[in-house]
């Protein structure tokens, strides 16, 4: 192949990607604020069941077994904990009534050396897969949802920062515990979803 040739194939790939990195912004954008507000789950749907090992082969489940669970999603490197980690240090001192898991899409060996230098290193991380993702309706990160011992989706939303995930866990107080009426639930304002 002469050099032109070579020239031509690598304008062709120059080309190509420039294409491709177009439709991802065009994508984007058309997936931006209103459509991010409709990630996550509805508060009463029931959230998918799970059964996950953490690296130290404990078994962890959804439905949990406590009160509430509170699942952080976030990507591989954990970037965006920083600054929700106040917030997940507060959680924490709900233990007794509160499970706290961090659910990655894949594998990851750097998530637990994180959360140890951030002073979570008690919450287990789990890995999940894009299907579980899916079936969760977030794309993206970080987001949590709250799930009740019933299975039921409490609160669920995108949380960039620590007043966010208190904010989350009281709405997922205000809403009903199993044989309480809806009525006693009833939050005034925003719908408890995307956005808190």
């Amino acid at each position: 192949m002469t050099w032109a040739g070579v020239f031509v194939v690598l304008a062709l790939i120059l080309c190509a990607a420039a294409v491709l990195a177009v439709l991802q912004i065009t994508h984007l954008y058309l997936s931006g604020a209103q459509a991010i507000e409709h990630d996550g789950m509805a508060p009463g749907t029931a959230a998918p069941a799970w059964s996950l090992a953490d690296s130290a082969g404990n078994i962890h489940r959804s439905p949990p077994g406590q009160p509430l669970q509170l699942i952080m999603f976030s990507d591989h490197s954990l970037k965006s904990f920083p600054s929700v980690a106040d917030g997940l240090r507060a959680a924490m001192a709900q233990r007794a009534r509160l499970e706290i898991v961090v659910l990655l899409r894949g594998r990851n060996e750097i998530a637990e050396p994180v959360l140890r230098t951030l002073g979570l290193g008690d919450i287990p991380v789990l890995t999940g897969s894009p299907a579980l993702y899916g079936r969760y309706n977030v794309r993206v990160m970080p987001f949590a949802i709250v799930v009740d011992s019933a299975g039921r989706v409490r609160a669920s939303s995108l949380v960039n920062h620590a007043w966010q995930i208190t904010k989350l866990l009281q709405i997922a107080d205000l809403a009903p515990e199993p044989g309480r009426p809806q009525a006693a639930a009833h939050s005034p304002g925003r719908r408890p979803r995307a956005g808190v």
